[in-house]
């Protein structure tokens, strides 16, 4: 049983928003777009304000939904924090549409929020005061996840939950840093 929730996990992370928003909107792959990544950032600014903003909701959504799902279900709490894994690796590397999607950004929002509720919000403010300030998605990011164990730490949250709030934004980073280094190696490639 706890398995079946981990992989309806990654399927419901799977479901592909941006990429159904580019279609909808432009009828364009969101993926051939911008930045080429497949999520909020770049739909908000491909695709709109309004769009970028629903498709930040939605992927949060995406998260959230998965852990209360597997929380309802009662599985032990392991298999829990694997389903939000499952749901961001489902949005990095979705099925649907060839294991090619977002960093999974705002998806681990959603997890995190669900999972770790408190220390979510007491840095959400300063995120979101980087973020309206300075405009970057990433110094945002940053402010959000960087100090994440530390706060864990000081409401009392347990050693896992504590690495879970380090190991989630380092598949964040990670996926990142895979994409822009083949966006790099790509690019490179066509002006030689």
């Amino acid at each position: 049983m706890p398995w079946l929730i981990v992989l309806l996990g990654y399927l419901l992370g799977s479901i592909p928003t941006a990429y159904i928003a580019g279609r909808l909107v432009k009828d364009r792959d969101i993926r051939q777009m911008g930045d080429a990544n497949m999520g909020a950032a770049n739909a908000f600014h491909q695709l709109g304000a309004k769009v970028g903003v629903a498709v930040f909701f939605i992927d949060a959504g995406k998260g959230a939904l998965a852990i209360l799902i597997a929380q309802v279900a009662n599985i032990p709490q392991l298999a829990v924090l694997a389903t939000g894994v499952a749901t961001v690796m489902g949005h990095n590397w979705p099925i649907f549409i060839g294991f090619r999607g977002g960093r999974g950004e705002s998806t681990t929002i959603g997890v995190l929020l669900t999972v770790i509720t408190q220390p979510m919000l007491i840095l959400a403010g300063p995120a979101l005061a980087t973020l309206f300030i300075k405009r970057n998605v990433i110094l945002a990011s940053c402010v959000l996840f960087i100090p994440l164990p530390l706060v864990c730490w000081w409401l009392g949250a347990s050693g896992m939950l504590t690495a879970y709030g380090i190991a989630l934004p380092c598949l964040v980073g990670f996926t990142h840093f895979i994409r822009t280094k083949r966006a790099v190696n790509t690019s490179g490639a066509e002006s030689a």
